[in-house]
């Protein structure tokens, strides 16, 4: 198993919904311990490219056969996409090695005629690449943006209209940047500085974040992160920046109760017990038993010994289930993703409006069945990782419509002073790639009324 070959089983399976690339990625560098870390950045580096960067692709491979596009074989698309990806994108990586290994893919079919077919295209893009033109901005902005930024266009429609162009194109260029790896400081063992010199220590720089008191930035790491001895240590977790600023928000205190709601992996959990000292009641939940197990193992290791998890449908009645009431309630809701696409560019492809309006639907639902867990005073704190007003603002509005009971809080009066910027003047909080250098989030505060 090559690292194309390892690229190309991991794309198809992304065609045929037998699961998600980095998903299958991670599987399967278990299954073939032989990869290198070069190899298996390599891998990682092709499918995440080829992903990122597919509907341009795609423009191109449109722009050179002539007969239609639709007529090539879904597997022979996705050889062609990955060596397409090397040549416009990869300067270090010869072109005639991309010609030859995918050459060499197609002929596994078995079939003379896809093996030139691939090769012909291939050497075509080769020879013409410096003259790609891409559609005329002046008669059509949205192919246009679409094309040359490779989104799709419905979601390039939608965010037109909710930020204006210019904010659209500077997060499309945002989205399509690959970005760096955060870490959060386990303050329960040790603190921001003693952490990076730790790392350094073990070969790994790392500089302070820009808001998130607690984050580092990555560089120079070879390998998986946690192979570091910090790690296992259980000095850090690995978390996003815009993830850790929301866990401030709350000003959680010693002795508190406190629900995550689709709790996950249990970034915000963990953050949080760090936050308390470790001293309160955490209760994460979550419907999916083996992110919850995670959760356990990662407690573990950082030493935090306040969190609980119970497995249930937070789309359900959850009052028969908890009969005592929370001083604070974290929501951080299933969502489009759309904020996390330079992390996981197969975002693009595998969501649609209907989605949207789906997941604004039960978004509302689990906040609705949240509420009642929440003590007369409390707050709760509604969380997406996406730029969409369908699930953001629309879901706030409509949920206190729903619940009398509830008022929208200032998240200014919560933030800590280095968060300030990234509230607005609704009391909200937004956080966007192309405006603060991290994961589109947004959130808001929700106060039961005495």
């Amino acid at each position: 198993m090559t690292p194309r070959n390892l690229a190309l089983a991991a794309i198809n399976s992304l065609d045929k919904g037998t699961g998600f690339p980095d998903q299958y990625l991670k599987s399967a560098f278990l299954r073939y311990p032989h990869l290198s870390e070069r190899d298996r950045a390599f891998t990682v580096n092709l499918v995440q490219g080829t992903l990122r960067w597919r509907l341009r692709i795609d423009w191109v491979i449109g722009r050179t056969v002539n007969f239609s596009f639709r007529k090539i074989e879904p597997a022979v698309l996705n050889i062609l996409r990955i060596g397409l990806f090397q040549i416009l994108f990869m300067d270090r990586t010869p072109e005639s090695a991309a010609v030859d290994e995918a050459v060499k893919q197609a002929k596994r079919f078995g079939r003379r005629h896809v093996a030139g077919f691939v090769n012909g295209i291939l050497r075509s893009v080769c020879r013409q690449k410096h003259g790609i033109t891409f559609p005329d901005r002046e008669t059509d902005n949205v192919h246009y943006l679409s094309v040359f930024y490779s989104y799709p266009p419905w979601l390039i429609k939608k965010w037109i209209k909710e930020m204006g162009v210019g904010l659209t194109e500077q997060l499309l260029a945002a989205g399509n940047k690959i970005p760096g790896l955060i870490i959060r400081t386990n303050t329960l063992k040790i603190d921001r500085s003693g952490l990076i010199k730790h790392l350094d220590q073990e070969g790994v720089a790392g500089s302070a974040t820009r808001y998130s008191p607690e984050g580092v930035e990555l560089s120079g790491l070879k390998g998986p992160v946690n192979g570091l001895t910090s790690f296992n240590e259980g000095l850090f977790q690995v978390q996003g920046e815009a993830a850790q600023v929301c866990s401030h928000f709350f000003s959680p205190a010693p002795g508190d109760r406190i629900l995550d709601i689709c709790a996950g992996l249990g970034g915000k959990s963990t953050h949080v017990a760090q936050l308390i000292g470790d001293r309160g009641f955490i209760l994460s939940l979550d419907i999916n038993y083996t992110r919850l197990v995670s959760l356990i193992s990662s407690s573990r290791r950082l030493g935090i010994g306040s969190i609980r998890t119970v497995v249930a449908d937070a789309g359900g009645d959850l009052s028969f289930l908890l009969h005592s009431s929370f001083d604070q309630i974290i929501v951080d809701a299933p969502c489009s993703a759309l904020g996390t696409i330079s992390k996981h560019p197969d975002g693009k492809w595998i969501k649609n409006e209907g989605d949207i309006k789906r997941l604004s639907i039960l978004q509302r639902k689990i906040l609705n069945n949240a509420a009642p867990l929440l003590r007369e005073g409390g707050k709760m704190l509604y969380l997406t990782c996406t730029i969409s007003r369908q699930e953001n603002e629309d879901v706030v509005s409509g949920f206190l419509k729903d619940n009398r009971n509830m008022e929208l809080g200032d998240l200014k009066d919560h933030v800590p002073e280095w968060g300030m910027g990234l509230i607005d003047d609704h009391g909200l909080f937004r956080a966007s790639p192309h405006v603060n250098g991290m994961d589109g989030f947004f959130g808001a505060m929700f106060i039961k009324k005495d």
